[in-house]
């Protein structure tokens, strides 16, 4: 873990002073290698103001970190958040809205942005944070795989059908001890990876995005969607069972050769360019009723506290215009690990030329039919628990119905405060 902290907003540097920013972020060792890249190249370019960088690797423990941060009125400047659990933050108003600062920005605009990700972090009509990425869920493909089994590779008009007939063939019980070696798809089963289907399939899971009172899983085309995404693993036994996943992650069986199909947004693209032993891409996800995706966006967020003093709000202004312009986000794409929420950084060759993948363009067409998950208090914690009841059905322990009833029930106390 790195973590650099400033004890003071100002620290002398000579007849003058150097405002000390903290950013916090978390990510691998590749996304903290180019983090601390734009860091050192800010400094480097902006004399008076002092960056430090601090990364926590653990997504569960970064978030916890920023609570209790923010819980001791010592939140760092910037922190680098998804969108989903704004929602506590957002309320509170310890986020600084940015909206008056964009439009003042002589380096950025609106009209730079996709506007999914701008709609995505505005909360109550202000935009709480940056975005620094547009991402979503796609099906990365073992094409050594694909050629062994005679399947042609995924195109985009590609069917739910195409998808579990395919899913089948690359499933593959070697030995014949009565379990996969290999398996035709795995994904984390969380929220987010069942959400386009079921807007796919004309569903959805609030009956209220902005102000929900409760979830509509029971509506018949959600309830669709969840019965054939359950079916993937508890009847086509394409997708490992709760031991086998335990065992070793569909994100492991992917790297090592020995699933066929997995589904993820742009994160793993650094761990996915390690393999040498395959050739590998990235496919649109399949259709059903109508095309559908799911945003995954991570934004440069300013605290309330950073922006109380007025020369300290325009040193971090300073640097996250920075992180936000052509020539950070260029910095970022060229990791790999990003899909840029700058049109004309996603549309360069900075990011499309970034291999592997071959097919970068897959992200960018997404945008097209791409919807958000809301910012609302409640909804990080609802998310987190039908994920939880999800796994249960997927891995065969209650049915869809059971399912179903204990997740609406827990909603209820969700949202009601209970």
């Amino acid at each position: 873990m790195v973590v650099v902290t400033a004890c003071s907003n100002t620290t002398a540097e000579g007849d003058g002073s150097s405002q000390a920013v903290t950013f916090m972020m978390t990510g691998g060792p590749e996304e903290q290698a180019a983090y601390e890249k734009l860091v050192s190249n800010f400094n480097a370019e902006h004399a008076g103001i002092e960056v430090t960088v601090s990364n926590i690797p653990s997504g569960g423990e970064f978030r916890q970190k920023l609570a209790t941060m923010f819980s001791a009125s010592n939140p760092p400047d910037v922190f680098l958040y998804n969108f989903r659990r704004l929602g506590v933050y957002a309320e509170e108003k310890a986020v600084h809205p940015l909206d008056s600062l964009l439009e003042s920005s002589d380096k950025l605009n609106r009209e730079d942005f996709y506007p999914i990700v701008l709609t995505a972090f505005t909360y109550q009509g202000a935009l709480q944070c940056l975005p620094q990425n547009l991402s979503s869920p796609v099906i990365y493909y073992n094409k050594a795989l694909f050629d062994a089994a005679g399947l042609a590779y995924p195109q985009a008009d590609w069917t739910l059908d195409d998808f579990v007939a395919t899913a089948r063939a690359l499933t593959q019980d070697t030995n014949g001890d009565g379990t996969p070696d290999q398996y035709g798809f795995g994904t984390e089963i969380e929220t987010i990876r069942l959400a386009p289907f079921v807007w796919g399939n004309g569903g959805q899971l609030l009956d209220n995005p902005e102000n929900p009172t409760r979830l509509t899983l029971d509506m018949p085309e959600t309830r669709e969607a969840l019965e054939w995404f359950v079916n993937l693993q508890t009847v086509e036994h394409v997708s490992p069972d709760r031991i086998s996943e335990e065992a070793s992650s569909s994100q492991n069986r992917f790297v090592a050769g020995t699933m066929g199909m997995y589904m993820n947004s742009r994160v793993v693209v650094p761990t996915l360019r390690t393999i040498t032993s395959f050739e590998w891409d990235a496919a649109p996800l399949p259709v059903g009723k109508n095309p559908a995706s799911v945003l995954h966006s991570d934004g440069f967020c300013m605290s309330a506290q950073a922006a109380k003093d007025p020369a300290h709000l325009e040193a971090v202004w300073t640097f996250i215009e920075y992180a936000l312009s052509a020539t950070g986000q260029t910095l970022l794409a060229e990791t790999g690990r990003t899909v840029p929420s700058m049109i004309s950084v996603a549309e360069s060759d900075a990011y499309l030329n970034s291999t592997p993948p071959a097919n970068n363009r897959v992200w960018l067409d997404a945008t097209a039919n791409m919807q958000a998950f809301p910012i609302h208090p409640t909804w990080n914690t609802l998310e987190e628990m039908l994920a939880q009841e999800l796994q249960r059905a997927f891995y065969g322990e209650v049915t869809i119905d059971e399912m179903i009833d204990a997740a609406n029930q827990s909603a209820e106390e969700i949202i009601n405060g209970n």
